[in-house]
């Protein structure tokens, strides 16, 4: 029989952790919704509990703001007197979303990403090469070399080992990369019934975690891009909103090439999310709007940008959050397309790639 039947929701049991844990879990999704308003993501948890019960009578939603405040995630010593996020809860939200979004991954070493050069390097490699003036010592394969030197020499007690005698692990160099990534604030991102701006400040509040933890010799600048573009630090993502705006890439490519000008990797890209057409331009201080299908005059300034960056081997990799057809034709054949669910991952397989990839 083919058909869907549907029972009642049974949660699972609690996994053991203590119930605050669980608590912030949802509470630290609800910051992340609600922009870092501690007030409307704690009258929400007061809705949900009323709704699912999610405190009971030894754990009250009380106790929970409590530890909030004892355990230094919530404060209330502002000058207005309101509760606000501090530093360990923008950490943690970032945290949060790097497991949500690249939970498999495991940390390694840090370090940047691979080359295909071998010399003087960072790592290790597999090859094992002649040994040449200027290795390290770290660099001599002592297993080779003294198997060489007993071929070469003979099983004798003096044992004699020289230059010649020598292997060595060639190691492999490693790139430092400089990335922008451009976040659309524009009013459609929360149009439609479908909230598109929570996913892309995850998605950026997770890149940024990994960055610093993974690949800190690695640069990431944000950008987020309305009616103008302007840059933001990594802990003014949970605050991020949409704006009365249009959709002006061109101010956002702009900003974004003059910030990689500024860094000396000769590795560079940009990533720009967004869910929606070029609309707006910033023409003196006049904004030239047309919201109505593809303006070419927007459309030619956008493309004369992006075809300056291919010149400077910039790329640039849209990651698309809508499926409108005309929008797909605007970015055919230089997008990925890419669902809410599936963004994160998408956009981190690209970085680890370190270059530009078309569906």
């Amino acid at each position: 029989m083919l058909g869907y039947r549907f029972s009642k929701y049974t949660p699972p049991p609690n996994d053991g952790k203590p119930s605050f844990e669980n608590l912030l879990k949802i509470f630290m999704q609800l910051l992340t919704i609600t922009a870092g308003d501690v007030q409307e993501a704690l009258d929400w948890m007061n809705s949900l509990d009323r709704q699912y019960g999610i405190t009971d009578g030894e754990y009250g939603m009380g106790d929970f703001i409590q530890d909030l405040k004892d355990k230094g995630y919530i404060t209330d010593e502002t000058p207005d007197g309101k509760f606000a996020i501090t530093a360990k809860s923008e950490q943690s939200i970032r945290r949060s979303a790097l497991e949500e979004i690249f939970g498999k991954l495991k940390k390694g070493k840090t370090g940047n990403h691979h080359t295909p050069f071998q010399g003087m390097g960072d790592e290790l490699g597999t090859d094992i090469r002649d040994y040449q003036f200027g290795d390290s010592v770290e660099q001599i394969s002592m297993l080779e070399s003294i198997r060489n030197a007993q071929i070469n020499h003979g099983y004798t007690e003096d044992f004699m080992l020289t230059e010649r005698d020598l292997e060595v692990v060639d190691t492999e160099f490693k790139s430092q990369t400089s990335t922008v990534l451009m976040i659309d604030i524009s009013h459609s991102m929360i149009l439609y019934g479908e909230d598109r701006i929570t996913p892309a400040k995850k998605v950026a509040m997770a890149l940024a975690e990994l960055i610093t933890t993974k690949y800190p010799k690695d640069t990431l600048d944000i950008i987020v891009f309305g009616n103008d573009a302007w840059q933001v630090t990594i802990k003014d993502l949970p605050y991020l909103q949409v704006g009365p705006y249009h959709t002006n890439t061109v101010a956002g490519l702009e900003l974004a090439m003059d910030l990689l000008r500024r860094r000396k990797n000769k590795n560079k890209q940009i990533f720009m999310i967004t869910d929606g057409k070029p609309t707006c331009l910033k023409e003196g201080i006049r904004y030239y709007k047309n919201s109505f299908g593809l303006d070419k005059r927007i459309l030619n300034k956008t493309l004369t940008l992006a075809a300056q960056a291919r010149r400077l081997k910039i790329p640039i990799t849209t990651f698309m959050v809508a499926s409108d057809p005309y929008l797909q034709q605007f970015v055919r054949e230089r997008a990925y397309y890419s669902s809410l669910k599936g963004l994160g991952s998408m956009l981190f397989e690209d970085y680890q790639r370190n270059r530009r990839k078309t569906f």
